[in-house]
């Protein structure tokens, strides 16, 4: 007798778990595999925030439970970020909340904001997360979707009136992931109009706000003039600070969504460890020097895979954050298609577009996680791709 849900038996396993198998049984046979499927960084945490979470492992009293809230060090390092970075102003009390990351966050999140039946729109292509706590929460998934030529900008005139009517949360992440798609305020000033018109509430995912190259500084929604009526935004620790295990990050904006969070997430967990948090306050009040540090080895990884794609024939722009590269898989090749011969050929893993959405067909995502050596031999595999010229079945 099964005594799972129809719910969860209806949801497929998680994509990078499913890699993750594949990759250990073709490492069992001997095969050398580069893993640029997951985001998941390689560079060490920063010794100042190891030795700040040393120092407080000394202190028997951060060994009880957190506040359900996250600890005040916390909250009000992350209010001072966004007054140092972006001059918005917070209150630590009521528009800021700690995540145990911000993928526990999406989890929560959704039943906070829907009920079910109630319609949640998600990007597409998007990160594979949206869409699976839409539907464990029992919402209504409908795509959201992206505008290719104009950088991955949302295109709501896609959208029907009457989801426009139906809905209840819109997810948006900049800069993105899997696209990399960095956009100007203008886009979020756009989002915020659209979110005000019908009534929809915003979760705008920013785990990736830090890691920008060429100039670029990755605007925040609450920086739009009346954000907070209508928006929240995520923020994490683990790609900014290399703090992926650690599973620290926040929430902050509109008090409403925050208090409706902090009650769920007050039923379902007790907050991050404390000696973790506060590290992560040492991490936010920091000079960001290590943050400079990480963006430069990812630019110059950035700049030898473009260099690698454009050898072999595949035309990719340089993307302005996150450390992924979106690319076209060639001509006549599905996605699956292309990342299962490159694995077959090189032993590289990519992951195929089709995995975040049905825009994402025709392209597929490398991340730059990898020491320097190893994508450097990733990259010299991929140069000795066959790529034969194949038609389309509507070339044909």
């Amino acid at each position: 007798m099964a005594f799972v849900s129809k719910r969860v038996q209806g949801l497929p396993p998680y994509l990078f778990s499913v890699i993750d198998e594949k990759k250990k049984r073709l490492q069992e046979k001997g095969m050398d595999i580069i893993d640029l499927g997951i985001g998941a960084p390689d560079l060490p945490t920063p010794d100042f925030i190891v030795e700040r979470l040393t120092k407080e492992l000394a202190n028997p009293l951060n060994f009880k439970y957190s506040g359900y809230a996250g600890c005040q060090e916390f909250r009000e390092a992350v209010a001072l970020f966004y007054k140092n970075h972006y001059q918005v102003d917070l209150d630590p009390d009521t528009e800021v909340l700690t995540l145990i990351g911000s993928k526990e966050g999406i989890a929560h999140i959704v039943p906070a904001m829907i009920d079910p039946g109630d319609v949640v729109l998600i990007p597409d292509p998007g990160y594979p997360v949206y869409h699976t706590a839409a539907y464990l929460s029992g919402g209504e998934c409908v795509d959201l979707p992206l505008i290719p030529d104009q950088n991955y900008r949302p295109d709501y005139s896609k959208v029907s009136n009457q989801h426009k009517k139906q809905a209840m949360l819109m997810f948006l992440n900049y800069p993105g992931n899997p696209t990399a798609a960095t956009v100007e305020i203008n886009v979020l000033e756009e989002a915020v109009h659209f979110a005000k018109e019908h009534q929809i509430g915003i979760v705008h995912d920013s785990a990736y706000n830090l890691v920008t190259f060429d100039g670029y500084k990755a605007p925040s929604i609450l920086q739009v003039p009346g954000a907070k009526e209508v928006a929240v935004e995520f923020g994490s620790l683990s790609k900014s600070f290399n703090m992926t295990g650690w599973r620290i990050g926040y929430v902050v904006g509109n008090r409403d969504i925050i208090r409706a969070l902090s009650i769920v997430k007050s039923n379902t967990d007790t907050s991050q460890f404390l000696p973790i948090q506060k590290a992560a306050a040492e991490a936010l009040k920091s000079d960001y020097t290590t943050v400079e540090q990480n963006n430069r080895i990812y630019h110059e990884r950035r700049e030898k895979v473009v260099e690698a794609l454009r050898n072999i024939g595949i035309q990719v722009e340089k993307p302005r954050g996150s450390f992924f590269i979106w690319a076209p898989v060639p001509k006549g090749y599905s996605s699956q298609e292309f990342a299962e011969k490159v694995l077959e050929e090189t032993g590289v893993i990519i992951t195929p577009g089709n995995a975040f959405g049905r825009s994402g067909e025709g392209y597929f995502r490398i991340a730059l996680t990898v020491p320097s050596a190893r994508l450097t031999e990733a990259v010299e595999r991929m140069k000795t791709l066959k790529l034969e010229v194949k038609s389309n079945v509507s070339d044909s």
